[in-house]
């Protein structure tokens, strides 16, 4: 095989990355305008591998939520196994797995991560109401393994910085979860018959358990905040952002009474979005966070 050819063959791939990362910036875009705007403002080398993470836990998300006329066991499952084969291969035709493994073996992504990422995928399948231990198990995938995915990809090979942020980022991505979860709780039990909190009935949904379930989330701000101020500032002011829109949304839902929680979809406007935005930038820039 020729050098010219070999040269001509190492171009087809770049373009097929090219293009699987364009599908993974699409499922962004498509499923979250909010994650979405805050991905423009990292540094751009980071912008791509945050998206495709992104790619991949919506996709294995909507398998679990959305495909209910499907085998859903054997469709995760699939999605597993070619996500190891795509890993362990450095290509897929899947373009979502090509884009995530791509990422994963740039940033050295562990695959204990992965793993139990799926895992909490796989809960949500059979698992309808959860105790004090699965709950935390399945945070654990859900979301703070997500978080550490992420944080991989903002430290950029510095394990001593990684070490000294992991707590606060789990902590972060915990209490981002848990809002998701509050926000929730109506379409989640009616549509999907899941209740996340432990020990948790709708029927004993009360103004005190709400305030308990406040205050820990409360906590997973506090600890997670201080992570943010240690973040390299590619991507300080993007997780900030993030943080500033939940941190909102979290507020709006603790002035929400039981009833507006449970019968509806708590919400940031469109305006209030861009308010917090501008908000936020004005903090970072005076560097007042």
């Amino acid at each position: 095989m020729t050098v010219f050819l070999i040269f001509a063959l190492m171009k087809e791939k770049e373009l097929f990355d090219k293009v699987s990362y364009k599908c993974s910036k699409a499922v962004t875009r498509a499923y979250s305008t909010s994650f979405s705007l805050a991905i423009n403002f990292l540094d751009k080398e980071l912008i791509r591998p945050i998206h495709s993470v992104y790619g991949f836990v919506r996709f294995a998300d909507e398998i679990v939520d959305s495909f209910h006329n499907f085998n859903k066991p054997e469709l995760l499952k699939r999605f597993s196994d070619e996500t190891k084969l795509a890993i362990k291969d450095g290509i897929s035709l899947n373009p979502i797995l090509n884009s995530f493994q791509q990422t994963v073996n740039n940033y050295k992504i562990e695959q204990e991560l992965i793993d139990v990422f799926l895992c909490s995928m796989e809960m949500d399948l059979e698992k309808k109401h959860h105790d004090r231990k699965s709950f935390d198990d399945y945070v654990l995938g859900s979301a703070e393994a997500v978080g550490l995915m992420c944080l991989r990809i903002f430290c950029k090979g510095d394990e001593e910085l990684y070490q000294s942020l992991k707590h606060p980022a789990m902590k972060l991505g915990a209490a981002f979860q848990k809002v998701n979860f509050l926000r929730d709780m109506k379409a989640d039990n009616q549509k999907l018959g899941r209740i996340y909190f432990p020990e948790l009935q709708m029927e004993n949904f009360n103004e005190q358990t709400k305030l308990q379930l406040e205050s820990e989330i409360e906590a997973d701000y506090s600890e997670g905040f201080a992570g943010i101020k240690g973040l390299p500032k590619e991507s300080r002011f993007a997780v900030y952002m993030v943080y500033v829109y939940y941190y909102s949304l979290f507020k709006k839902i603790k002035n929400t009474p039981i009833a507006g929680v449970l019968n509806g979809r708590i919400r940031i406007s469109n305006p209030r979005k861009y308010a917090l935005l501008a908000g936020a930038y004005f903090r970072h820039s005076l560097n007042l966070i």
